[in-house]
């Protein structure tokens, strides 16, 4: 490990990156308790301990920045609510995004273009029903309830969302990894610290004649964790090899062709982005029935839209499913893959090229992704299921999720270093 960061530190490029990685996630971490103005902070901190069982998922998610109703409280949810919605147009649904997104890098700027956009429509909407919602929640949160203060403190909160999605950007193009996962990331790595307190104070200090069953619940809970991160790695590193065969051809005078190689379809291609996706849309029905608080839809949404209750898990289940697929069919197309290998001579042994090899591809992946899917959501659910058996915080609840983000992302950021390491000809973090 050791000698790992010091290859790091030795690639220019890759040190200057990591850098930069840092240094945005400090200011990300300075703005996240950078309050909002006319925001009664005191109320907020003399109640959040209480309600934390409430906004306990929001607020891990965005770094704690929620509970300190900070520039930075929406998080980059909107954003993510934007990409899905974008997404889900190009496919074939509006036929001018559907062409954008088969031009490549030009399309793909206008799509990204459409998404910033969206992200600011959608993070008004949340922000104006998140000072509402939390303004009735708290009681006199906001000072001076008008629409100004309120159309101020929504705007504040937007302009948060959207400097938070351009540092995402930043650290796309110039740092390590993808930009809205690492922020994702360090916003949940940020929240241990006083997941760690909260289950201390529940297990120990108020165990009274339970600590001998709190310390069995400890130990169930740290094999958990265990066993989450090391099936999170084994699926993400599961692969599915396609054998292909190139036949031979003669250019002029030279052979080229005849080589055996594979394809590696992975068991969960998606990564993390399904469970952000799906946390950010069954979110979102809940945050804009804030605005109607008291009226009968507008409760019955928010009572059972939430991750807790049995409509809100079954549908969050449904939706990693769905998204996982998605994602994974957006990433991976068989007939784009089954194309490229007839025009270079490819073919799998004892499958037709062309329209039978897509086939054959799609029946692979839709059956390989099953298992990645059924997983994530088992891995999304069960903590929350178990917590509740155990009586934990509803943000300690969400801690499966939580690892498996912070594992998924740290696996992909790793694997974008190995293979600069592996360029340079520097051993990385994998043996092999």
């Amino acid at each position: 490990m050791l000698k790992t960061i010091s290859n790091i530190m030795k690639v220019e490029d890759l040190r200057r990156r990591i850098l930069f990685t840092l240094l945005v996630l400090i200011v990300y971490r300075i703005g996240a308790f950078i309050p909002v103005p006319n925001i009664d902070t005191d109320i907020l901190s003399a109640t959040d301990r209480q309600q934390a069982d409430i906004f306990g998922l929001l607020n891990t998610f965005s770094g704690g920045a929620l509970f300190q109703f900070s520039i930075f409280a929406l998080g980059i949810f909107p954003y993510i609510t934007a990409s899905i919605i974008v997404q889900l147009l190009s496919m074939d649904v509006v036929p001018k995004f559907a062409q954008w997104a088969k031009e490549g890098e030009a399309g793909r700027k206008k799509l990204t273009q459409f998404t910033r956009y969206g992200t600011i429509v959608l993070g008004l909407i949340q922000a104006f029903g998140t000072a509402i919602g939390f303004n009735s929640y708290y009681g006199n949160l906001v000072v001076d309830p008008s629409f100004t203060t309120y159309a101020m403190i929504a705007i504040v909160l937007t302009a948060g969302t959207a400097f938070l999605m351009w540092l995402g950007e930043q650290i796309t193009e110039n740092g390590i990894g993808n930009g809205i996962s690492i922020i994702i990331f360090a916003g949940i790595v940020a929240g241990i610290p006083t997941h760690a307190r909260a289950i201390y104070l529940q297990l120990f200090v108020d165990a009274g004649d339970a600590l001998f069953l709190n310390i069995v619940k400890l130990i169930v809970i740290l094999v958990a964790i265990v066993l989450i991160i090391a099936g999170v790695i084994f699926v993400q590193q599961g692969i599915r090899k396609i054998p292909v065969q190139y036949a031979k051809r003669v250019v002029g005078r030279k052979m080229y062709g005849g080589q055996s190689t594979h394809i590696p379809l992975k068991v969960n291609a998606a990564g993390v982005i399904p469970v952000i996706f799906a946390m950010s849309l069954l979110m979102f029905p809940g945050t804009i029935a804030q605005f109607w608080t008291g009226n009968f839809v507008a409760d019955w949404i928010i009572k059972n839209l939430a991750f807790s209750a049995p409509l809100g898990m079954v549908l969050y289940i449904l939706l990693i499913i769905g998204f996982t697929y998605f994602y994974t069919f957006v990433q991976i197309n068989p007939v784009q893959m089954a194309d490229q290998m007839k025009k270079n001579g490819g073919y799998i042994p004892g499958i037709r090229p062309g329209k039978t090899t897509s086939v054959y591809l799609t029946r692979v992946m839709t059956r390989i992704t099953l298992s990645g899917a059924i997983f994530l959501a088992a891995i999304s659910v069960l903590p929350m299921l178990f917590g509740g058996l155990a009586g934990l915080p509803e943000s300690v609840r969400i801690g499966g999720t939580s690892l498996l983000i912070v594992v998924g992302v740290g696996l992909e950021t790793m694997k974008q270093i190995e293979s600069q390491l592996i360029k340079r000809h520097y051993k990385g973090f994998i043996n092999k």
